[in-house]
């Protein structure tokens, strides 16, 4: 009986094993939950032994180019207001807005019945005026100088006649009533000698009559040259091609010199007219290059130069009027349109620089980084040089290689933290 008693197994120790196992297989998130507490406890002791991981940025070599930014619109650096010289009504409007012209082109006729005709009465007093000229040259010259021929000749016979009887009466064969009769006939003819030689001076040019025909003439010929002039009026040309920004003008208005009826943007070089804040004024300089886009074609830029720096400042503002001269100005380039302008104000070639993001004070004169110093962050002083869009040049204070803590990252000085770079 002892024998088979010792042969069996034992309850207990048979039933050990199982019975740890069902335990712990039924507790088994539990187990798992404490080896998880026990793993971020150890990862939080060593963020906190070592700090947290922070991008940081590098201070890299590289080209640099600062650029001052604004933005402004478009125009011409002119227009030309375009008006009537004469009081009239139109009769026509030949073109549209926006449309293009060119040097010459007709675009507004007003009636011009009144205007023919004074024309028309101005070339006939041109007409009596060369008459009288032609008639000068042709008729009254000629039959002056033909008279002053024979009167000539009557005094040359009345001197032979008085100097014979002057003779006789000398040697006692005429009366003195011969010699009496004689003089008066030689006085007569002077007299009338001296009236042809008045004639055909007067007839000749620079005499009396003939100034008074030029005279005429020529008054004549200003009036057709007013009237004609007074008639071309009637039709509005464009003084030089470019773009008509502005009809205010219709078929059938009373035009009046003085009052606008079109405005005209000349074609060639476009401008851009720009607010910039005052502090950039130092910045600025004539000839300076920029890059150019109109808002309404963001994707497309073209080149322009600085060729204006108004010398006043807009106080109200706090600003300075700054033109840029468009050499080349694309087709969809409108007036009026609004651009965004980059001014290129310096430049560094190989230098070191550094994302603006990580430098603070950058505007205060004394400039400073966050860089790291045995494994905590620690306040770096440098100076700056020209600033970019996005980077600033480091003149002092940091080396190629260097690190520092952008400004967003929440770090404090004296803080650990564990260097990431992007």
């Amino acid at each position: 009986m002892a024998e088979q008693a010792a042969a069996l197994p034992s309850p207990t120790k048979a039933a050990v094993g199982p019975t740890v196992l069902a335990a712990v297989w039924a507790h088994r998130w539990f187990a798992l939950a404490i080896i998880v507490l026990l793993g971020l406890g150890g990862w939080q002791s060593v963020r906190v032994m070592l700090g947290p991981a922070i991008v940081v940025d590098q201070v890299r070599r590289g080209d640099l180019v600062e650029t001052v930014v604004a933005s402004g619109h478009v125009e011409t650096p002119f227009r030309v207001e375009i008006g009537s010289q004469i009081t009239g009504t139109v009769e026509e409007v030949l073109v549209l807005e926006g449309q293009h012209v060119t040097k010459g082109q007709p675009l507004i006729s007003l009636e011009s019945r009144e205007l023919k005709a004074a024309v028309v009465q101005a070339q006939g007093q041109v007409a009596q005026a060369e008459a009288r000229m032609r008639q000068l040259a042709e008729l009254t010259l000629p039959s002056a100088k033909e008279a002053l021929r024979q009167v000539q000749a009557t005094l040359l016979n009345a001197q032979q006649t008085y100097d014979r009887t002057s003779q006789l009466t000398g040697n006692g064969y005429a009366t003195r009533a011969a010699l009496d009769e004689a003089q008066k006939t030689l006085d007569v003819a002077l007299a009338q000698k001296r009236a042809a030689e008045f004639q055909v001076f007067t007839a000749s040019p620079g005499g009396s009559d003939y100034v008074m025909a030029e005279t005429q003439l020529n008054q004549a010929r200003a009036n057709l040259d007013t009237a004609q002039s007074r008639l071309g009026y009637a039709t509005i040309s464009a003084p030089r091609d470019g773009v008509l920004i502005t009809r205010s003008v219709e078929r059938g208005t009373v035009a009046q010199p003085g009052k606008t009826l079109l405005v005209l943007a000349p074609a060639g070089d476009l401008q851009l007219v720009l607010q910039i804040d005052e502090r950039n004024l130092g910045k600025l300089a004539l000839g300076q290059t920029a890059l150019a886009s109109a808002d309404a074609y963001p994707d497309k830029r073209f080149p322009a130069v600085v060729s204006y720096i108004n010398p006043g400042i807009d106080i109200s503002r706090a600003s300075v009027q700054v033109k840029l001269i468009v050499k080349d100005p694309p087709d969809y380039l409108r007036q009026d349109m609004t651009v965004s302008v980059d001014i290129e104000v310096a430049s560094r070639k190989d230098t070191l620089e550094l994302p603006v993001r990580s430098v603070h004070d950058i505007t205060s004169g004394q400039p400073w980084v966050l860089g790291m110093k045995d494994g905590r962050a620690a306040k770096q002083p440098v100076r700056v040089g020209i600033r970019g869009n996005s980077h600033v040049e480091i003149v002092d204070g940091l080396n190629a290689g260097d690190i520092a803590v952008p400004q967003s990252s929440g770090i404090l000085t004296g803080q650990r933290f564990r260097p990431v770079l992007p």
